[in-house]
């Protein structure tokens, strides 16, 4: 039997909407990047991305447990001497709630070309809407891991 590899050009792309009300950061951005990465797909291929396009919706609503709300920092660094810069969860949820989604899904993907181009597939909006309609997205339940999709016969 012959290993069948998926080439760039035999994928096929489907949207998803997931809603990030009330929802653990952590267990919601490990399932959007294996969409994103399309592991859960029998077509997976390490080296091709072959995965689908995900939605986000009311990002400012997900959640921490514990402590982390209080500890959690993000920091990053202009490339000069002290040019560190720590920004706290709180500050970030307040000002970019769009990039602590984000942030949390680039970290669980590749650190190569195809991570960025996967990351790219990503779209997170604030409230509850997005421009995204003529896509005709599928809403997707966290916590299925893939299997029963909402809109399939999977």
């Amino acid at each position: 039997m012959k290993t069948v590899s998926t080439r760039a050009e035999d994928v096929r792309r489907s949207w998803y909407v997931v809603d990030a009300e009330g929802q653990t950061l952590g267990r919601m951005a490990s399932e959007i990047a294996m969409i994103l990465r399309g592991k859960w797909k029998p077509t997976y291929t390490p080296h091709v991305d072959v995965g689908d396009h995900v939605i986000v919706v009311n990002c400012e609503r997900v959640h921490l447990t514990g402590r982390k709300p209080e500890q959690k920092t993000y920091f990053r660094h202009s490339g000069y001497p002290g040019g560190e810069k720590i920004t706290s969860y709180g500050r970030m949820k307040k000002e970019k709630p769009e990039e602590i989604i984000r942030l949390a899904v680039r970290g669980m993907l590749p650190k190569t070309k195809l991570g960025r181009k996967m990351i790219s597939k990503l779209k997170i909006y604030r409230g509850p809407d997005h421009p995204h309609e003529s896509q005709q997205p599928i809403v997707h339940k966290l916590g299925t891991q893939g299997r029963v999709l909402e809109g399939r016969g999977v």
